[in-house]
């Protein structure tokens, strides 16, 4: 046997060596679990385990290579091959193929990804001549996906009372129907969704108990990673495999249990105990990854939860800087003090971009973060997602906005008739093409004059092609009557697109129209900055179209060099699990946003967001910044938030939050300010008024209590009275008549204005 485990620490050695019976390796984060995992399954193999009766279990593609890559390593080849390692759901597909003819599938049956079912589901609803709009296949689809992994067949879903009634609330109560259908015709393909291949397992293991036998007879060790993840299917799966010898060894961290909207369920953790009485339990408690600082802030957060197993984790490491602290006027502020941040680190130590990432609670975070590094010509990747402007619904928005713009734009108007689906179909714009290039036009001659082209198309056809020219038509009218901001959110309301995604009601529906609601924000912060440049003149706002060239600007800027991986990282705390970085920022530390307004109505929702948290802690090595925003955009509205209850949470000892340094002015490193590489520019004086050869000393008041009626004085327009008052708070306008100006319209917020009477 190779002298392998001497690379190990006490408490991994005896998680390693201690083969027979069921054990519980809680592995705190950075302790080693993916090493404990590798050598267990290589000391097995090197005193001689038949590897074909070792299975180790994993979530992903990725660990499942990784592990096998190092167990090669440290055995060779040889053995490490005809270990059963790999995904759950590419394990249990492999043992269908061997025995699903037990229920009735051929081995060649057809595997169906999301996008198949999606389309599926999307035919079945069709069929029944079901409105779309009520039963939104995402949705629906969600809702059989969630019934599968907690094991509840279609003849089970229409039986259950509290499913119907639910279902009956949503008033979707036919989507037993489509479950059941949708079963049938996966069936008559030979097929199954992903869903179905755990679902499958465990019928095919409780239904023929000799398939049973001989997987239990065969895997002699069962060894499954990232527990804590498992939901039902999977748990009663495992637990069926090792009734026989209960040579089950299960590694992970309930302080990381954080997929409870997939279906995971952390009760399978906590009760491990309960399903085995004689189990022994190994803790992981070495850090190897973070700064005794970091590991400190993180411990005390994770104590705040109830539902957990204690653990005390520690680290060798130095102390390490204290945790940074942001604290910006709005996410704008926020997305530059951050970039800001990153530029003074990475100059002043001379380290790599790839060494900084950015966690945000919700992909429409992004949007800030992404512009103010543009700016400091910073390059970033978004992981595990595509950058802001390239995502599909903002791709969508941006599409409506250039063909007001511009109708000629074919590319924005094929998109944009396309979504939401308005009864025009592939073929009716295939006649569209073939005409336009008959007669040397643009489509949308085409579709503006469908008789006069001869395009033939039925009546109906031809209205919706009518109600959709003459809506683009009206946008293209209000731009050139509004600001920027109010024809953007006319034409995301008017266009169907928000109604869509709302009617969908899903998660992945929300997180769409939390990004559209980020790009309308970005507009009105584009309009504002006109504003503020111009002291409160709503007129100088700049348009919509002025706001799409910026966009234009910054989608250039994203095209990436191949193989260029020095990128500072940008991703959801969901996908940076697994990850570590040096230097990690946390943004947007706030309540309601997180914790989530959806996850503070119940303990366990959120002792689930305070372990997203401590799995954002625990991703760095050197330093964790963290900031929150006083105030955001909702829907173009400015409204004000308050600090997140974590930051409370976190011993302020730990903490370096600058009482006297402003940090607007320059970020804050260690307690130390750092002047800005790039400072701005000096503000120009004042012009001199002619009338009195001498610059202006002009004094603006508070205008809270301005009213209609008032003399004032502003210090570009001159002399004027109040004509109205209209809004509250931020929002808070004035229209102002000034001698030889006339009327100007003002947002208060930047009006420099003087109370004369």
């Amino acid at each position: 046997m190779k002298d392998f485990l001497k690379d190990l620490n006490k408490e991994q050695y005896e998680a390693v060596v201690h083969t027979e019976g069921p054990s519980m390796i809680i592995a705190g984060a950075g302790s080693g679990k993916t090493r404990v995992l590798t050598y267990r399954i290589a000391y097995l193999l090197a005193r001689g385990t038949d590897p074909f009766h070792v299975l180790a279990l994993t979530f992903t593609n990725k660990a499942a290579r990784e592990m096998k890559e190092r167990v090669v390593q440290l055995v060779g080849d040889g053995e490490a091959r005809n270990v059963w390692m790999g995904t759950f759901h590419s394990v249990f597909a492999k043992i269908l193929r061997i025995d699903g003819h037990h229920l009735g599938y051929p081995s060649h049956f057809t595997i169906y990804d999301t996008d198949d079912s999606k389309k599926l589901i999307r035919n079945i609803i069709g069929e029944m001549k079901l409105d779309p709009k009520v039963y939104v296949p995402n949705y629906v689809r969600n809702r059989i996906s969630m019934a599968k992994s907690h094991l509840i067949s279609p003849e089970v879903y229409s039986m259950d009372g509290d499913i119907q009634i639910a279902d009956e609330s949503a008033e979707k109560p036919l989507i037993k129907d489509i479950y059941a259908a949708y079963n049938a015709r996966l069936r008559r393909a030979d097929a199954m969704d992903f869903d179905d291949l755990l679902f499958n397992t465990y019928i095919l293991f409780r239904d023929f108990v000799e398939v049973l036998y001989k997987y239990q007879q065969k895997f002699h060790y069962i060894l499954v990673d990232e527990y804590q993840d498992t939901n039902q299917a999977q748990y009663l799966i495992v637990k069926m495999l090792a009734a026989n010898t209960e040579n089950i060894c299960v590694v992970g961290d309930d302080a990381q249990s954080i997929y409870a909207f997939r279906g995971a369920d952390i009760q399978n953790i906590l009760n491990f105990r309960k399903d085995y009485p004689d189990y022994q339990l190994f803790k992981l408690e070495q850090n190897y990854r973070s700064t005794k600082n970091i590991v400190s802030a993180a411990n005390k957060v994770i104590t705040f939860n109830k539902d957990q197993i204690k653990k005390t984790v520690w680290t060798d490491n130095e102390e390490g800087e204290k945790i940074g602290f942001i604290k910006a006027a709005s996410d704008n502020e926020e997305g530059k003090l951050v970039a800001d941040h990153i530029f003074s680190v990475k100059m002043n130590r001379q380290r790599p971009n790839s060494d900084f990432a950015v966690l945000y609670r919700t992909n429409a975070q992004s949007r800030a973060i992404e512009e103010a590094l543009r700016k400091l010509n910073i390059p970033y990747r978004i992981y595990g997602g595509q950058s802001f402007y390239n995502r599909r619904e903002i791709k969508d928005l941006l599409a409506y906005f250039r063909l007001t713009i511009n109708h000629n734009d074919e590319d924005a108007l094929q998109r944009a008739i396309s979504t939401p689906a308005r009864g025009i179909g592939k073929t009716t714009m295939e006649r569209v093409i073939v005409a336009a290039d008959k007669h040397g036009v643009s489509m949308w001659e085409i579709m503006s004059n469908p008789q006069q082209y001869g395009l033939k198309v039925n009546t109906g056809i031809k209205n919706r092609l009518f109600d959709f020219t003459e809506m683009i038509k009206s946008f293209a009218v209000e731009m050139k009557k509004k600001e920027a901001y109010e024809v953007a959110k006319m034409i995301a309301n008017s266009s169907g697109l928000i109604r869509m995604y709302r009617e969908e009601d899903t998660p992945e529906a929300l997180n769409r129209m939390e990004n559209m609601e980020e790009l309308l924000n970005s507009v009105k912060e584009f309009g504002e900055r006109g504003a503020e440049a111009n002291e409160g003149d709503l007129a100088s706002q700049g348009s919509l179209e002025e706001f799409m060239q910026e966009v234009a600007l910054f989608t250039d800027a994203d095209k990436e060099e191949e193989g260029d991986s020095d990128k500072v990282s940008l991703m959801t705390i969901h996908a940076a699990k697994g990850l570590e970085f040096p230097y990690v920022y946390i943004v947007g530390l706030e309540e309601n946003l997180f914790p989530g307004v959806q996850s503070v109505g119940t303990r366990a929702d959120l002792e689930e967001e305070r372990r997203l948290f401590y799995v954002a802690l625990t991703r760095a090595k050197k330093k964790v910044t963290l900031s929150y925003a006083e105030s955001r955009y909702r829907w173009g509205q400015f409204s004000f938030s308050e600090p997140s209850r974590f930051l409370d949470e976190i011993d302020e000892n730990l903490l370096d939050i600058p009482h006297k340094t402003p940090l607007k002015t320059a970020p804050v490193e260690n307690g130390i300010q750092h002047k800005n590489m790039f400072p701005p520019q000096r503000r120009r004086l004042k012009p001199v008024r002619p009338d009195t050869g001498e610059r202006s000393t002009f004094q603006a008041d508070e205008t809270s209590g301005l009213m209609a009626g008032m003399e004032v004085e502003h210090s570009k327009f001159g002399k004027g009275k109040v004509v109205s008052v209209e809004g509250s708070g931020p929002n808070k306008k004035a229209t102002v008549f000034f001698n030889g100006v006339g009327n100007k319209n003002l947002l208060l917020r930047f009006a420099k204005l003087k109370i004369l009477k």
